[in-house]
């Protein structure tokens, strides 16, 4: 939720960062001539060999604070939870700094004064989370640093994020009021919280109230009361913000932009995270290269076999639908007779699958190199230049042939369009051709809602052994 109200904590979490830096120089200038008090045997430590050390140990220390959620202080923080957290990074990063020291035979370095370091930065970073806790929970309590929202509308949306804000902001909102374009509504209460007035009066309630943000929670059938509230939250200074959810759909992502001076609300079918897709995109190229040297010769050896065994191209190039439903040319081995096409009506009351998609057991199209090369999947690998070329994935929902598409019968079907088509998906891990087209179009939008790239290394990793049992291949 990017809203100010979690601003203002990331504003205090960075100042915990900051006295968590002060507090780590000064431990280490104390733990440094503490060293020579407590141990008055040994010879004084050189200051600018140790000081060195400085920044590394500040980096680990901070990386690891951030790490186990040691800044999480104003959220459910307990002291035991806290005390837990900055413990833990510390534990971690002496044990990588020992570690360092260790394998690069570092001796000069007083490993008696880094574990009286570590006491000390314990004891102080214990006790700027104590103060921050306390200062600035007096703070929320006293109203010093409420952010008080105001909310238009009283419906379900507007109780339903009165509730969220309560459940998952930070310390310090306050549902100041609630406005409502019904004056017979004013009075009443929701929540607890009072209806003060109507959309009509917010220019007063602002300039008379302090209010910090306005958002807008009306449905759709009453924006056109927005134009004065958007007036007044400009002329008063006060942020405002709209519930992206005006159109009651499932759209798994809101984003926000502009074209020159048009705001846009974009709804997305599916929720991909840009820096993933192309971490995606990252491991289609790099693990479709490392194929090559493996799927080249077995490439060639079939194009030897297919045109031995009967006249014709060696690659199939069939036009199939792509993402957003944008058409491409799909390389295949060629495992069928060069008239398979032109057949195809004859044989359409022989199919013995279910929805818009064709099969027979026993298709007498395919060729005796095709039959094996169907059974050991090796027709699809020239597929893996499709992924080269950016049309395909190497895993997600298998592309369609334009007849198929326009057999669909049913809108959701078209979601599958929503993601780049793939070599392998959950269908080829789960029976392959064994399964219905409901099966087959289920698993698909399971992938779609579950994506992650996880998800595709798991079946990537279980494709090959599926492959090799030959199951469900047709």
């Amino acid at each position: 939720m990017t809203v100010a109200y979690n601003t203002r904590n990331k504003e205090i979490e960075r100042a915990v960062r900051l006295l968590d830096i002060v507090a780590s120089v000064a431990a280490f200038l104390i733990a440094f001539y503490g060293r020579d008090i407590l141990v008055v045997s040994e010879a004084p430590l050189d200051f600018y060999n140790h000081v060195a050390l400085l920044p590394l140990l500040l980096a680990l220390l901070l990386f690891f604070l951030s790490r186990f959620r040691a800044y999480k202080i104003l959220r459910d923080a307990t002291p035991a939870g806290v005390t837990w957290a900055v413990f833990r990074a510390l534990a971690v990063t002496l044990g990588v700094l020992f570690t360092l020291l260790f394998f690069l035979q570092i001796e000069y370095v007083s490993r008696i004064m880094i574990l009286l370091f570590a006491g000390v930065v314990f004891v102080l970073l214990l006790l700027i989370r104590l103060g921050a806790y306390t200062y600035f929970r007096r703070g929320f309590q006293s109203g010093r640093y409420s952010w008080r929202v105001m909310i238009i509308g009283t419906g379900d949306r507007a109780r339903r994020m009165a509730r969220t804000l309560r459940d998952e902001a930070d310390w310090g909102v306050k549902i100041a009021c609630f406005l409502d374009p019904d004056p017979g509504r004013v009075g009443d209460q929701v929540d607890g919280v009072p209806i003060l007035g109507t959309v009509g009066n917010i220019s007063v309630f602002l300039k008379n109230h302090v209010i910090d943000e306005v958002i807008i929670a009306l449905p759709r059938s009453l924006l056109d009361d927005v134009h004065p509230i958007v007036e007044a939250c400009e002329e008063e200074g006060v942020k405002l913000q709209f519930m992206a959810d005006i159109f009651d759909v499932a759209g798994a992502r809101v984003g926000f932009s502009r074209i020159g001076a048009i705001p846009l609300i974009s709804i997305e079918p599916v929720a991909l995270n840009t820096r993933k897709l192309y971490l995606k995109r990252g491991l289609d190229v790099t693990l479709t290269l490392l194929a090559m040297p493996v799927a080249l010769p077995l490439i060639a050896l079939a194009a030897v076999a297919i045109k031995l065994d009967s006249p014709g191209p060696v690659f199939f190039l069939q036009e199939r639908v792509g993402l957003r439903k944008h058409p491409f040319k799909m390389f295949k081995l060629r495992s069928m007779y060069t008239d398979a096409e032109e057949r195809l009506k004859e044989l359409e009351h022989l199919n013995e699958a279910e929805g818009p998609i064709f099969k027979i057991r026993d298709d007498p199209r395919i060729t005796r190199v095709g039959r094996f090369l169907r059974k050991t999947s090796i027709d699809e690998l020239p597929q893996l230049f499709n992924v080269l070329r950016g049309e395909m994935s190497l895993v997600g929902p298998r592309p369609m042939s334009v007849r198929d598409v326009e057999l669909f019968d049913r809108g959701i079907q078209r979601k599958r369009f929503s993601v780049k088509p793939g070599i392998t998906c959950l269908w080829q891990i789960s029976g392959r051709s064994d399964l219905t087209f409901e099966q087959w179009l289920e698993l698909d939008l399971e992938y779609i809602r579950r994506w992650s790239l996880w998800l595709d290394i798991k079946i990537l990793s279980k494709t090959v052994p599926a492959v090799l049992r030959g199951s469900g291949a047709a």
